[in-house]
């Protein structure tokens, strides 16, 4: 039996609706060992990591259908911003598209379907445990949106139907879930509508307030997952969206508000935190940390802390300072989706320990399992540059994926696979890259952190 320790922290429509079915502290122990599992005879412990899987054309943003584009357009107006954005025009692509039912007006097919089958494939030829899902699970707007959608066949069409093939694949696989801001676009009725739904699940997991922990594999031999809702992490935090400049730099804030350029990250009032749960969220991911007595200590959450994107990089920016030190103290490892793409990188955690001092800290990026963006060359050759603490390893823009992570613990290494599925919505299996990293926590636990104060930004742009 594997035990599960799991913390409880505190017009158009209508036709599209006819076309979606085709498409308190709590310590449970979970029997979710695979009888026949491999894993049970090793030190291994196996699972898949997918993000922002909840999108499916059927269910639109409001904005494609008042403002409608043929295919042609649509990939005009992507090409438009991709020039505006400071992107080398020669590394444009675009999303596979369709049209919805019955018109002409394109939008984004969804690789959910693929990807959900791409996982199932993979998981014939290696051990998955267990998932984990990274947030964005409801598209565009989360449960209890205003378009009239029934939500319960809502959450059976986005998070539940993509991942059948996967869940009859591996019987006895469950899906551990975070919050993503489009989750909570609408309301907190609409989080809640979710959780709710998620309790009914025997399969997937994400308990009441969305943030929790749990642990997995043998005493000796296992990890303690720390499951983070970065949305209500950072609306907590002022947030200004900044532009690249034309070769893909950053500038500090206060510049870019002389040159009124800088836009304030608007919040809406139902996710601004309510008596201090952000502050709560993070005292309790750093007493966790420094308390857990797991061989592993492995964080996910929805938001990145460092990325190639080219649209994140502002949160990213805020999510360091909120949870770097604790990571770089305590943990092996941060998992993300957010950015629709694949990447993995790392952070020598120098600022809070010195130069040299312990493993580098991996950062992976899942965030394939819908959508498709690209990344933002001139950013990523800027990064590296300008920040001697981050490393980018490597990347896949433009694709549909996810990751399987292997945690070996007789090598003390954790190995993460990359694969994607073609466009073509096959689902068929593609390998892409595989990377290992020695386990650090061990290491960084005994070393005194530097206190980090500073606007790690601003700081480092000036330079």
């Amino acid at each position: 039996m594997r035990y599960i320790n799991i913390l409880y922290s505190a017009s158009v429509l209508t036709l599209l609706a006819a076309c979606t079915n085709n498409t308190n502290e709590e310590n449970v122990a979970v029997d979710t060992m695979p009888q026949n599992s491999k894993a049970a005879e090793s030190s291994t412990i196996k699972f898949i990591a997918f993000g922002d899987g909840g999108y499916n054309f059927t269910y639109p943003k409001t904005k494609h259908l008042e403002k409608p584009h043929t295919k042609e357009q649509f990939i005009e107006e992507e090409r438009k911003d991709w020039i505006e954005e400071g992107r080398p025009e020669a590394e444009f692509s675009h999303s596979p598209l369709v049209n919805f039912p019955g018109t002409n007006i394109a939008t984004e097919a969804s690789g959910a379907h693929p990807v959900g089958t791409a996982m199932a494939a993979y998981c014939k030829t290696d051990d998955c445990e267990f998932a984990i899902q990274l947030g964005d699970n409801i598209y565009p707007n989360g449960a209890d949106d205003s378009d009239g959608r029934d939500d319960q066949q809502r959450m059976n069409d986005l998070i539940l139907d993509p991942i059948k093939p996967l869940l009859a694949e591996e019987p006895d696989l469950i899906v551990y879930s975070a919050l993503g801001n489009h989750d909570w676009k609408t309301s907190r009725k609409g989080v809640a509508l979710q959780l709710e739904w998620m309790e009914k699940q025997p399969r997937l997991t994400l308990p009441k307030p969305g943030y929790y922990k749990y642990t997995m594999g043998e005493p000796g031999n296992d990890i303690e997952f720390f499951v983070l809702d970065t949305n209500l992490l950072l609306t907590g935090q002022t947030i200004y969206e900044v532009p690249l400049l034309k070769d893909g730099s950053e500038q500090p804030d206060h510049v870019a508000m002389a040159a009124g350029t800088a836009e304030l990250e608007e919040v809406e009032p139902h996710e601004a935190p309510l008596n201090g749960e952000d502050i709560k969220q993070l005292e309790w991911l750093k007493d966790g940390l420094k308390n857990s007595t797991a061989k592993w200590k492995l964080v996910y959450g929805h938001h990145i802390l460092w990325s190639i994107g080219g649209t994140k990089y502002d949160e990213g920016h805020a999510l360091r300072r909120l949870i770097m030190p604790a990571l770089c103290k305590y943990s092996d490892g941060y998992i993300a989706g957010h950015e629709h793409d694949l990447e993995l990188m790392t952070d020598t955690c120098e600022k809070y320990f010195g130069k040299g001092n312990v493993n580098k800290l991996p950062l992976i990026i899942t965030g394939a399992a819908s959508k498709m963006r690209g990344h933002h060359s001139g950013l990523a050759s800027y990064q590296e540059k300008a920040y001697p603490q981050f490393d980018l390893l490597w990347n896949k823009s433009f694709a549909w994926g996810f990751a399987h992570i292997t945690v070996d613990n007789k090598a003390d290494s954790l190995a993460v696979k990359f694969f994607t599925t073609p466009n073509d919505r096959s689902g068929d299996l593609v390998p892409e890259a595989e990377f290992t990293f020695p386990r650090r926590s061990h290491e960084s636990v005994k070393l005194d952190i530097i206190e980090y104060n500073v606007d790690e930004k601003n700081a480092d742009a000036l330079k």
